[in-house]
């Protein structure tokens, strides 16, 4: 695995460079100053006795997916302590509000050898569940080498990653993936790359994401803003990235003539770029609410700008029409459109749903929601389903049906995993009993 070493070397060599971007990180709001020290491997709490899983997602997407995996874990086997680890200070906001009793969350560490041996020495999981393409080398192989079991769950390989992986690195996909006991893709497809790429055995029993619950929001806050609001006509643009405000603000001027009193909602997928956001609206021309500095929607705000953590279930239930931001600009590969379908809302995206590619080609065919082929047609399509009650509930009906329609593949994963979970804790009770009281 000569690629492997090279890589390794190079970012164990790199101390220096690592700690200055790391600095400039924190100075920029990206990394936790309190907590800085768990992105070199320093543990911010002791480790609790007895066995340990260690669970990692990226960021928000990847964990929101685990967090029902970890509640089933946690009633199912209660001797077990849940670590879940992600690389984002939004994802460990979310984390610290909705992770169960039992379960802990820490930053992961840089990718260097010293930092993920202190994170090892420290914490000794018994079994780590990687989730998506979380594939760091230092971190799976010197996991490995200590004999710990390991898990891909949710697994994900796009199409260019499929491609660069094989033509460039298949020795060190293979070295990468070879050490899993086993794999479980969120697709066929992906089951077909990771299989090309060395990992076995592997599995497709269903998308980990399906399994999570409708985001959740303070009812009386809901209230008090829909009365706020006052009955406007109001569409969503949910998990905007950079160039995407912009975008939405000539929408919405387009819509001001077709939609009248027509109100635009904003979230960006991350709430810092709250500032950046008001300002690129603000240049179109459209008059801006700013739910971060406490402002007040009134008949003159053409944009509330809900650039806040933790609230994509509130800016869902005001909004019958969503669109999913990262679907028609700039890098492109979209986000989860099943939170807003759980909830109900009539769901638009774009074209480029890379990251979603077999969800989003599903609900397309089951007219779970629509796509949109640019700022033009997506100005056409909310308008259309502002307009029309019939069209946007008949959507918002589909796309509800289509989420709900496999919460199955829970306990589907928790089967697969159970020849990992027993030998460390084994069931306080019967998978039919657990389900019950899920139900219940």
């Amino acid at each position: 695995m000569p690629l492997l070493t090279l890589y390794r070397g190079l970012i164990d060599m790199s101390a220096p460079a690592v700690r200055a971007t790391l600095w400039y990180r924190r100075m920029r709001g990206k990394e936790d100053a309190e907590r800085f020290g768990e992105r070199l491997g320093e543990a911010g709490r002791p480790r609790p006795e007895g066995p340990l899983v260690w669970l990692h997602g990226a960021s928000v997407g990847e964990s929101l997916s685990l967090l029902p995996l970890i509640e089933r874990l946690r009633a199912e086997r209660p001797a077990l302590t849940m670590l879940c680890t992600t690389g984002t200070v939004t994802s460990a906001a979310l984390m610290a509000e909705r992770l169960p009793p039992g379960a802990v969350h820490q930053f992961i560490p840089v990718d260097r050898t010293p930092y993920i041996r202190r994170f090892l020495d420290h914490w000794r999981p018994d079994l780590l569940l990687l989730a998506e393409s979380e594939l760091w080398p230092t971190l799976v192989l010197e996991t490995a080498a200590r004999g710990v079991p390991m898990a891909l769950l949710n697994g994900r390989m796009s199409d260019g990653s499929f491609r660069r992986w094989r033509r460039y690195a298949a020795g060190a996909a293979r070295g990468l993936l070879s050490p899993f006991r086993l794999a479980l893709a969120q697709s066929e497809a992906d089951a077909e790359r990771l299989r090309a790429l060395g990992a076995d055995p592997v599995a497709c029993v269903g998308n980990l994401k399906f399994a999570a619950a409708p985001a959740p929001a303070d009812p009386a806050e809901v209230a008090r803003l829909r009365e706020a609001l006052g009955g406007r006509p109001c569409w969503l643009a949910l998990s905007t990235h950079d160039g995407e405000e912009a975008l939405t603000a000539r929408v919405h001027q387009a819509l001001a003539a077709r939609v009248p009193d027509v109100l635009t909602l904003v979230m960006p997928r991350h709430a810092a770029r709250g500032d950046a956001g008001r300002a690129a609206m603000e240049e179109i021309g459209v008059r801006v609410a700013q739910r971060s500095r406490g402002e007040a929607v009134t008949a003159d705000t053409d944009v509330y700008l809900m650039d806040t953590m933790g609230e994509v279930g509130l800016a869902a239930r005001l909004a019958p029409v969503v669109f999913m931001g990262k679907s028609l600009i700039g890098e492109g590969g979209g986000q989860n459109p099943l939170e807003p379908a759980r909830l109900g809302a009539a769901v638009l995206f774009g074209p480029r749903m890379e990251n979603f590619r077999d969800i989003s080609a599903r609900m397309l065919a089951a007219g779970a929601a629509r796509t949109v082929p640019d700022e033009a047609g997506l100005v056409d399509a909310v308008a259309e389903l502002l307009t029309d009650a019939a069209a946007r509930e008949d959507l918002g009906r589909h796309g509800a049906a289509f989420a709900d329609g496999e919460q199955g593949v829970l306990p589907r994963v928790l089967d697969a995993l159970a020849p990992l979970l027993d030998p460390i804790a084994p069931q306080a009770a019967c998978p039919e009993e657990t389900t019950s009281r899920a139900g219940a």
